[in-house]
């Protein structure tokens, strides 16, 4: 229903025309809505009488009307637009002369009116995303400035990122991302109607949240808005799940300022995308430190990528019986331009960046099988080799094939690798790509360890969803192997769990001689930790092969003392 407004009528009083907008919402605002329905003027010329006027009665005998001329304006189109009305106060129709003059006002009016509509239409076009119908950015910024003159705690604002967007578009075409797009905005869009959303960017929308049954909690209407997501989309004939991430942040007394609720909230976004997509984040204090902290440390990474400043160390692996070496763990380590050497621990945010990941697997890659090449040469022979991989590695292409060519031209099969992955990594996004690849990756040799075991809360989950073949108890449990120390029952239930999985289990952190012994009689094969020795490099790595490797002849238990030499003394003449 298109209801009248009233514009302009500089000659009535200022109650009269105050009455008329009182009225402007009513369906039968003054009954002169009746002429923008027909093409030809209408004539009420007893309007104190006229049924059609009874509910305004009151208001037009203040002044004495007795009769009111309509006259239709239309667009170009011929549809209504609005109208002159004229209040007379005789009863009667209006003469030829006046008949004539008026019309000559209602062009001018209907002129004034398609020029409005047409700015009317322009400026709605300019503040409309043509794709999905949402108001854009421009109308996003014309209302942003309002925003702080709003209470404290009144609003709070949604950034939300489409997932798999790019993927749609590089797989399936554009077509289907466009389709993608406008799905996703309308399931937004009415999950959190009345709410305005908007779409700001390619794959990006923002939420103003005013709803009090939101701002009470704000993870419920996050959840709101991913669960209207779930549903399969039909995009140009293939089925997709709109995936999103979401970041949030409050106006209140702390971020008072509506450009920082916005600048918190994309914080929280990028945060939420680092951590695990497909979930949502609000902004907490420090979070924007944390974020300038990873972005130094992937510059820095960055950097040692291309200045060939990322080295491979190795920490032997020994089976606790023999006190032999059976493997070697390469570890990454990145060499400052002033020679220090940090561990990973020291750049692990770095990680977090597909791409500066990916290219550390890459370079790890190229110096294992370097190295496993000279140690070759050398009449070493091939150890168990462990390689630390990301989250990004599995979702980056075929893991599998990478590590075939990486491993061709050293003549050793990758089923002498073994591929250590946390439970966050294990874990993936949700969508199971990191379960399904790791299942392919031991179907063709590739063995796989779950790290840091018994530390994170779903670990015996993983073993039900995503069998692997070794587990590493963490540091944390070995080092509290104490008498009537909880840890000491825990690590034997988690070695007799292994044992009827038929997993392997390896000990990290093992420091003293009283621990590994302890291990090796709960039933733990294998360890690691500087009890056998400290992350070496490449050379020194090679020494203690030759020294202490299983399957080296000759070689001796780590830990062995070295032989004395004892030098005969040479007198001197006097």
């Amino acid at each position: 229903m298109r209801l009248l407004r009233f514009v302009s009528g500089p000659s009535l009083p200022t109650s009269f025309v105050a009455a008329i907008e009182s009225h402007a919402d009513s369906p039968d605002a003054l009954t002169c809505s009746l002429a923008t329905s027909v093409e030809q003027p209408l004539f009420f010329t007893r309007i104190q009488t006229d049924q059609d006027w009874s509910r305004f009665r009151d208001f037009h005998c203040e002044i004495d009307f007795r009769a009111f001329w309509s006259y239709p304006c239309s667009n170009e189109n011929g549809a209504p637009i609005g109208l002159l009305g004229v209040y007379v106060c005789e009863a009667r129709e209006p003469s030829a002369q006046e008949a004539a003059f008026i019309d000559r006002w209602r062009v001018l009016c209907e002129l004034a009116l398609r020029r409005h509509e047409h700015a009317d239409a322009g400026e709605r076009k300019a503040l409309t995303d043509a794709l999905t119908g949402l108001p854009n950015r421009a109308a996003f910024e014309a209302n942003f400035a309002s925003l702080e003159a709003q209470p404290l705690n009144s609003w709070a604002m949604f950034v939300i990122d489409l997932d798999n967007l790019k993927t749609v578009n590089d797989v399936f075409g554009h077509k289907a991302g466009d389709q993608l797009i406008r799905i996703a905005g309308e399931r937004i869009s009415q999950a959190m109607a009345p709410d305005v959303t908007y779409r700001i960017g390619g794959d990006e929308f923002l939420v103003i949240v005013r709803r009090q049954k939101w701002l009470r909690d704000l993870e419920a209407a996050a959840c709101e808005i991913l669960t209207s997501l779930e549903i399969p989309a039909n995009c140009d004939s293939q089925s997709f799940i709109p995936a999103a991430t979401i970041g949030g942040a409050v106006f209140d007394a702390e971020d008072c300022d509506a450009q920082r609720v916005y600048q918190n909230a994309d914080f929280a976004l990028y945060h939420a995308k680092e951590t695990g997509r497909g979930g949502f984040v609000r902004y907490w204090t420090g979070i924007d430190t944390r974020m300038t902290r990873r972005r130094s440390a992937v510059r820095d990474v960055a950097e040692a990528l291309e200045e060939h400043r990322i080295e491979a160390w190795y920490q032997p692996i020994a089976q606790l019986d023999t006190r032999k070496v059976v493997g070697m763990e390469a570890l990454c380590r990145l060499r400052t331009p002033s020679g220090k050497l940090i561990p990973a621990s020291g750049f692990i945010d770095a990680t977090t960046d597909a791409k500066v990941a990916t290219e550390l697997t890459s370079r790890m890659l190229g110096h294992i099988t370097r190295d496993l090449e000279a140690w070759r040469d050398r009449d070493i022979p091939f150890p168990e080799i462990v390689l630390n991989v990301s989250t990004a590695d599995f979702y980056a292409g075929d893991l599998l094939r990478k590590l075939e060519i990486a491993f061709a031209a050293t003549g050793m099969p990758v089923s002498r690798l073994t591929l250590h992955v946390n439970e966050d990594v294990a874990a993936g996004r949700g969508d199971g790509i990191v379960a399904r690849q790791i299942a392919r990756l031991r179907r063709h040799g590739v063995r796989v360890a779950l790290d840091d075991f018994g530390k994170g809360q779903a670990s015996l989950t993983h073993l039900l969803e995503m069998p692997v073949d070794e587990i590493i108890i963490a540091r944390s449990f070995v080092e509290r192997l104490w008498p009537a120390d909880p840890a000491l029952v825990i690590v034997q239930g988690l070695i007799d769990i292994a044992r009827q999985l038929e997993i392997r289990v390896i000990a990290k952190g093992i420091e003293t001689e009283v621990q590994a012994s302890q291990l090796w009689a709960m039933g733990c094969r294998y360890g690691q930790g500087f009890a056998f020795s400290r992350p070496v490099d490449r050379e020194t790595a090679l020494m203690f092969l030759h020294r202490h490797g299983q399957d080296v002849a000759g070689s001796i238990p780590v830990g062995t003392p070295k032989p004395r030499v004892r030098h005969r003394q040479v007198r001197k003449r006097a």
